[in-house]
């Protein structure tokens, strides 16, 4: 008969724990969680010092039945949860369920799944961490308390099955933010200069325009770049300067949980989701063969980069046997972790540096390969010397003007040779290149000049890698919760991906403005990085879990009041004026948001109640139409795209290597005075088309008529507008006040 019962949550970690334990230890997986508050009410006791209403979770009993039956004939229980604080509250419920045995029950952790870690675990029993559970208690019932009692409002407000939480909406929140960011963002003309460059024995190369004078060069348009090419004509270029240094490029450390996110999404384009479901595959346990099961890797749940000083001797001695002495620094190298980082997890590393990825990829499926790999490559390479190169700058001058050549080579490739570290939204900067021999004072031969037309662009949209990095920079939510965060606000469609970028829908667009109207301090980014601050203060038993829920619910509750006619007028504020006509009045109809989604309604309510449903075709997406017309930055055809407000533009038809952009004329030249700007059709970010000039932002004339390009026949205004009346319907009008003419559309 066994001894011990010990209790894991998984089936893997099951298999790979019992094969390093004897006939005196059972293993049984609790599944996950056992215990929840039930999903049918609130289930929070507020007035009652915020007391949680536990329950066995649906579809557990059975298991939890099974767990006591084994405890009965063993003499004691060893819970063996993940290391974090889901894994303490699921040993803390565990030990509740148990209590009825009257076994006694210690808690035993352990970072990795490994024969020597398992043993160490069960010889250093200890108790459960009861602030720990806490936290943990604290987050779930603060999370309830906002998604049970906002959703709700929601759902009444503005359409059925909407949710809010804590932390998921202020992820929405951010991505709108960017969106509101990449439409104001007015894109800026600029210019460079290359000049390509040889020596009498030399190859060539190029040099950029850095200096005019003492100024730093900034070209402005076309006029400026011809101006300085003809003041360039006839110029000596002389090497006025060259310096050269050595500079060093440290490796990385292992992984923490959300550079793993990043890199994973970087370099293999997995989602956060898929990331953290293989790293979970890999810590339990995967078969190898004979060996049977065995953990790959240590717990990826971690902040730390904390590595065991076994486990540095052991890389510095496969890097010393692999990659020789040159690449093994003299002393192991320790990296500090981030302020408020667990450092009883260690970082994210292979439980042994000698299963290499090459030796385990017959028994790894393809996905857990390739995690594995870029997990065991960023270890190896985090004890391993750093690259150095030698960096050359040249400085050539031609009269007032100063170019200027960067160039680099590796010297030694140091931790380079395993492993370089991915790069999010690389920015265009000056390209370095190996540079020929040069002395200075030197006279080189300009072979051409070329002038190129450039555009500021928008800050990018978020990737699930950027989005993760943004979350954890802001101290939103913590890394074991962003895949859940991402997946719940795709699923809830307040966010789609556009090339892998996230998109705020209009849904969630108007989910965060009605949140930021009803609950500005759930959506405030300070706020909700010091609830996760206090909730580690819970971690550290500075705090009591009571205290904070207290001091968060006082200023909630008054919110809570207000919330519903708060959202009622951001619902009116979202309203869309569009140019379908009412069949029976006449007048425009307008998209409103009822609780089953949005749908025409006549501007004329309350005298006119006609509805009618939206139809959804108008946003199925448009194929680009070529055009006559060519690019003025490359001279390809341009062609016609619809934007994601509707408003249709034009685009260079090699688009991304071209992304010149120009919008379409109305055919009806700009109506103000010394503006030689003509009209477009624009749509706000609520969605409204109104009617500018291409010239904005330096003219500022806008228009709610469409304009149409056909003379006043009575006035000979240069063209008329659009209107529409109950009486006439859609008709036209001479956008001359003055003038009376109206007349009818063929």
């Amino acid at each position: 008969m066994s001894k011990s019962l010990v209790v894991v949550e998984s089936p893997a970690k099951v298999k790979t724990i019992s094969k390093f334990l004897g006939k005196d230890y059972t293993v049984k997986a609790s599944m996950g969680h056992i215990r929840d508050l039930p999903e049918d009410e609130l289930s929070v006791d507020i007035e009652n010092g915020f007391k949680p209403k536990y329950a066995i979770i649906k579809g557990k009993s059975k298991i939890v039945n099974q767990i006591k039956e084994s405890a009965q004939s063993v003499d004691n229980v060893l819970i063996a949860t993940d290391p974090d604080r889901e894994g303490e509250a699921i040993c803390w419920h565990l030990a509740h369920e148990l209590k009825s045995t009257k076994k006694p029950i210690s808690r035993i952790t352990f970072n990795e799944i490994t024969k020597t870690a398992v043993q160490n675990a069960i010889e250093h029993q200890g108790k459960i961490d009861q602030d720990l559970v806490d936290a943990q208690q604290a987050r779930r019932i603060l999370d309830r308390l906002v998604g049970y009692q906002i959703s709700p409002i929601l759902g009444k407000t503005i359409k059925w099955g909407l949710s809010a939480g804590r932390v998921q909406s202020v992820a929405v929140k951010i991505i709108c933010d960017r969106e509101d960011e990449i439409q104001a963002f007015i894109s800026e003309e600029y210019w460079t200069i290359d000049a390509s460059l040889k020596g009498e024995k030399t190859n060539p190369f190029e040099a950029r325009l850095f200096q005019i004078g003492k100024d730093k060069a900034q070209i402005d348009n076309e006029n400026q770049a011809k101006s300085i090419l003809e003041d360039l004509n006839g110029k000596e270029f002389i090497v006025n300067k060259i310096e050269r240094k050595e500079r060093k490029k440290n490796p990385v450390p292992p992984f923490i949980t959300s550079k793993l996110q990043q890199e994973a999404s970087r370099k293999l384009r997995f989602p956060v989701k898929k990331t953290m479901s293989v790293a979970q595959d890999l810590y339990e346990g995967v078969e190898l063969g004979d060996e049977g099961a065995v953990g790959l890797i240590t717990y990826m749940r971690t902040d730390s980069t904390r590595v065991s000083e076994e486990a540095i001797n052991s890389v510095r001695n496969y890097i010393d046997k692999n990659y020789g002495k040159d690449f093994l620094p003299d002393k192991s190298v320790h990296y500090a972790s981030k302020k408020g980082a667990q450092d009883a997890h260690e970082a994210i590393r292979p439980t042994a540096v000698e299963r290499t990825p090459a030796s385990l990829k017959d028994y790894l499926s393809k996905d857990q390969y390739a995690l594995y790999d870029l997990i065991w490559k960023r270890f190896i390479a985090s004890q391993m010397k750093p690259a150095i190169f030698d960096v050359t700058t040249v400085d050539i001058k031609a009269g007032n003007y100063l170019f200027r050549a960067n160039g680099s080579i590796i010297k030694f490739a140091g931790f380079m040779s395993v492993y370089m570290e991915g790069i999010d939204d690389e920015a265009d900067e000056d390209k370095e290149a190996i540079l020929p021999e040069l002395i200075e004072g030197q006279i080189l031969k300009c072979l051409n000049l070329i002038p190129e037309q450039h555009f500021t662009q928008p800050p990018p949209r978020y990737t699930e890698a950027t989005l993760v990095k943004v979350l954890e920079e802001k101290g939103i939510g913590r890394p074991s919760t962003y895949a859940t965060i991402i997946s719940t606000i795709q699923d809830r469609e307040y966010v789609t991906k556009d090339q892998g970028r996230f998109i705020p829908t209009e849904m969630g667009r108007l989910v965060n403005s009605a949140l930021l109207k009803s609950f500005p301090e759930i959506l405030d980014v300070e706020f909700t990085a010091k609830m996760e601050t206090e909730l580690d203060d819970i971690e550290d038993g500075k705090i009591g879990w009571v205290k904070v829920l207290d001091d968060f619910y006082k200023p909630f509750s008054k919110s809570l009041e207000k919330a519903p006619e708060a959202i009622k007028s951001v619902k009116k504020d979202m309203e869309e004026v569009t140019d379908e006509v009412c069949e029976l009045c006449g007048k425009n109809m307008v998209i409103k948001w009822g609780r089953f989604g949005r749908f025409y309604a006549c501007s004329g309510y309350p005298e006119c109640k006609n509805t009618k449903q939206l139809n959804h075709k108008e946003t199925t997406p448009v194929e680009p139409e070529m055009t006559d017309e060519k690019c003025e930055v490359c001279g390809s055809p341009m062609v016609i795209k619809v934007s994601r407000y509707g408003s249709k533009f034009l685009s260079c038809s090699q688009y991304p290597k071209c992304k010149a952009t120009k919008p379409i004329s109305l055919g009806v030249k700009c109506p103000k005075p010394d503006c030689d700007g003509f009209i477009v059709e624009r749509r706000s970010k609520k969605g409204k088309v109104f009617y500018g000039c291409s010239k904005y932002p330096e003219c500022d004339y806008v228009s709610w008529d469409k304009p149409v390009p056909e003379k006043c026949p009575k006035c000979n205004a240069p063209f008329l507008v659009e209107k529409s009346s109950k009486a006439k319907g859609v008709y036209l009008k001479c956008a001359n006040e003055e003038c009376d003419y109206t007349g009818n559309i063929e």
